[in-house]
């Protein structure tokens, strides 16, 4: 495996000739609005994009966004219609999470960003289901980790969904311990790590930090809400190229086109250790399943299908963490963006990457292409086509 960049990215200094581990600590990159016109220049009109100053958004609807709102419209029947409907849905989330008041944010770009987190949380399982879900011992453990990372922007340009790498090598910012109130300085960590030390508020401002994109919004789901949500859409039909065993996440797939039911599904997304390229390969393997997930869940089997848009609204809203300017009119455009991507009217790809299983006192790790990925968050965060590839 490569071990480590000549141009570095928030990259890691070159290796210490002795430990093999990488040193110094990497610079931030916020990006200033200038610092985005610098490093994009001026670019000509996009055939078949409408140009900045007209509305977009009042073209006609797609087949997508037609089957999302019918899917609220059914749900709201099903549910027994009106205030009652909304309100019962609403009270499902929680959006304890407050972005507003986070310290030393970026300025807003243009777009939308949203943050998909997938976390190890178990909530909702029992200690069967832990056990069945291979999800580890850990089911009475307090705190939980991420598994999963996307950036989700949307904007004139239509949408581009971004994996992070959860071993992605970076610098946490400052930050107080929430449960022991002591102070700890920058320092560079894995991405997951900031979740597992400040929880959704100190992983947002790392990636903020060490992106300078401004995050809008904030969407957390855990074991027992994906599991559910998969269950309730009657399962995900997904196709791989070979035989894969994986005896940690306890996937066992054929080659070919399997419908995985939510057990599988999980251990589909979670496994990396057959994966050639490891966590890289993982979150392709993420973006796979939630676009195709987003397309079942949009589908007539199970938009018209009154006990399997409950159970799908159930499943998911009863387990979503979510920033508290995130209600179900957002979450709603969420979906529709997620559709997009599924049909390919969007983007998907990994953080560009100059290095993987570099060594470091934290253990392997991921090393972001510094020009590339400068470029690519540049190019989001002034809502231009995206260029870099990844």
């Amino acid at each position: 495996m490569p071990r480590g960049p000549d141009h570095g990215g928030y990259a890691p200094e070159p290796l210490a000739p002795h430990d093999g581990e990488v040193a110094e600590l990497p610079e931030p990159h916020p990006l200033d609005p200038a610092d985005a016109d610098a490093v994009l220049p001026d670019a000509p009109p996009v055939a078949g994009l409408p140009r900045r100053g007209r509305r977009p958004s009042r073209r006609r609807r797609s087949r997508a966004g037609r089957a999302v709102r019918a899917c609220g419209v059914l749900l709201v029947l099903v549910l027994g219609g009106g205030a009652g409907a909304y309100a019962w849905a609403d009270s499902r989330l929680d959006s304890t999470v407050n972005l507003a008041a986070l310290p030393g944010r970026p300025a807003p770009g243009k777009g939308t960003n949203y943050l998909i987190v997938g976390s190890d949380s178990r909530a909702g399982l029992t200690a069967r289901q832990a056990e069945d879900l291979h999800t580890g011992s850990g089911i009475d453990a307090e705190g939980r980790r991420t598994d999963s990372m996307m950036v989700l922007h949307t904007g004139a340009h239509g949408t581009t969904i971004t994996s992070l790498p959860r071993d992605s090598w970076v610098v946490i910012p400052a930050y107080v311990d929430p449960r022991t109130g002591i102070h700890h300085r920058a320092a560079r960590n894995k991405l997951n790590a900031a979740f597992s030390l400040g929880g959704p508020e100190l992983l947002v401002r790392t990636i903020e930090s060490n992106t300078g994109l401004r995050l809008d919004h904030y969407t957390e789901i855990g074991f027992a809400g994906f599991v559910g949500i998969v269950d309730a859409v009657g399962g995900v039909r997904m196709c791989v190229d070979r035989h894969v065993v994986d005896e940690k996440s306890g996937l066992d797939l054929t080659r070919g086109c399997h419908t995985l039911s939510g057990r599988q599904a999980l251990a589909f997304v979670r496994q990396r250790h057959q994966e050639k390229q490891g966590d890289l390969g993982r979150s392709r393997n993420q973006r796979k399943f939630l676009a195709a997930l987003a397309a079942k869940a949009a589908s007539r089997d199970v938009l018209l299908n009154p006990s399997a848009l409950v159970g799908t609204a159930g499943a998911g809203l009863s387990t979503l963490i979510v920033d508290s300017s995130t209600g179900l009119p957002r979450l709603t455009r969420l979906f529709e963006a997620l559709q997009d991507a599924s049909s390919g009217r969007g983007k998907q790809l990994n953080v560009p990457i100059s290095g993987f299983g570099v060594g470091t006192s934290k253990g392997s790790v991921v090393v972001w292409d510094k020009a590339k990925s400068r470029r690519l968050f540049a190019e989001l965060r002034a809502d231009r086509p995206v260029t870099v590839t990844g």
